[in-house]
């Protein structure tokens, strides 16, 4: 079994925005992910896909965007970006996706010995007078979260055998990749992998370095090349 992912999809099926206006990188970029897709994945693999996957603002008008992934082979994860404005309760979420797709909020999901959880996340400033008191009320309660979802993930390893893998949307540490409360809290649960994305238009960037000897992926399509990113494979 093989863990993909890939985040920042950014499908608008019901009411299209197309995308090319922020550059070539997203010339056609729905189709050349399917194409990806279809030649890497198969039916027992995993896919991730770490947030702002629809710009529909209600969840039925996502179900356009779901039915373009729905036939392509994997489990499908997904967790909520900043601009999944359509994404209001969990549990609707769930009744409403198709089979084959996972929702994670603050919790976790077992498949076979790969554990995967997941949060939102927060941005966070290089410099600390940069953070206004709102934006540190939302990051207070977005670290608070991952931790939910990290003692999750951690119920469900039951031997040294499994692999946690920690999605997130927004980077976990800042552009300087300095220490934070979120990294803090990865290596506390000895997590075995993270992915996020959130990040666009950035070249010349590391889309996979690591922290604590433990590695962090970006996934945002347009920085891979709208191609799936293997993980791990066990």
């Amino acid at each position: 079994m093989k863990v993909f992912a890939i985040s920042d999809l950014h499908l608008s099926l019901y009411n299209p925005k197309p995308m090319n206006i922020f550059g070539p990188a997203w010339e056609g970029y729905e189709e050349k992910i399917i194409e990806d897709w279809k030649a890497k994945v198969s039916e027992d693999d995993i896919v991730l896909m770490a947030g702002d996957f629809s710009w529909a603002m209600m969840l039925e008008d996502t179900a356009r965007d779901f039915e373009l992934l729905k036939a392509l082979p994997g489990k499908k994860v997904i967790i909520r970006g900043n601009h999944d404005y359509w994404w209001k309760s969990i549990s609707a979420v769930r009744k409403f996706i198709p089979q084959g797709f996972y929702a994670i909020q603050n919790d976790a999901i077992k498949f076979d010995n790969i554990i995967i959880c997941g949060t939102r996340g927060w941005m966070l400033q290089d410099k600390a007078e940069n953070m206004t008191p709102e934006n540190e009320k939302i990051l207070n309660r977005e670290i608070l979260r991952l931790e939910m979802t990290l003692q999750q993930a951690t119920k469900l390893k039951t031997s040294e055998d499994y692999k946690i893998i920690c999605m997130m949307h927004f980077p976990p540490n800042n552009t300087k990749r300095e220490d934070s409360a979120f990294t803090q809290l990865i290596k506390k649960y000895n997590v075995d992998v993270v992915v996020f994305g959130h990040l666009h238009g950035y070249r010349n960037i590391s889309l996979k370095y690591f922290k604590d000897d433990i590695p962090y992926y970006i996934t945002s399509c347009d920085l891979v090349e709208n191609k799936l990113v293997e993980i791990c494979e066990v």
